[in-house]
């Protein structure tokens, strides 16, 4: 007997617009140096969890959430584009290295006003850093995405 595997599901870590990687602002992301994913430009300061896992890495600038799914697939959520250099102003983090969450937790609370208002980018890729390790990726087509709808399927 032959069981279909099934595919697993990232969701939009906020409301906002879905867009492609390709179309990121910034070679670091669009020619996937880190991974592969999507982004979204959000239209809300909450930020969710797009998975369940383990949060494994929150960048001491709080721009940057790293999570690794039960499944051992390692996603980064970057707030932003070149917000780094921010060094923490703007973003509130609600987790810690550690922690377990599950898809929709709340993660950070970014001040996107004070953002754009220094002169940074909005658009927030979620990225698989490890692409090697799934058989298959597909990508929700860019549309407008509420905050856990699926932008990146997976079979593992």
């Amino acid at each position: 007997m032959f069981f279909k595997k099934k595919e697993l599901e990232i969701v939009s870590p906020v409301k906002g617009k879905l867009i492609s990687i390709k179309d990121v602002p910034d070679i670091t992301f669009s020619e996937e140096m880190v991974g592969k994913g999507v982004a979204v430009i959000p239209e809300e300061n909450e930020l969710y969890s797009p998975v369940c896992g383990t949060v494994t890495t929150v960048f001491p600038t709080s721009h940057a959430i790293g999570l690794t799914t039960k499944d051992g697939i390692d996603i980064l959520l970057h707030i932003g584009l070149d917000t780094v250099n921010l060094k923490g102003e703007g973003f509130d983090v609600k987790v810690k290295e550690g922690d377990e969450v599950k898809a929709g937790d709340l993660l950070v609370v970014a001040d996107f006003e004070k953002i754009k208002l220094a002169g940074y980018r909005l658009e927030t890729p979620v990225i698989i850093c490890n692409p090697e390790q799934c058989k298959k990726l597909t990508y929700t087509k860019p549309q407008a995405v509420n905050k856990g709808d699926v932008i990146i399927k997976y079979l593992k």
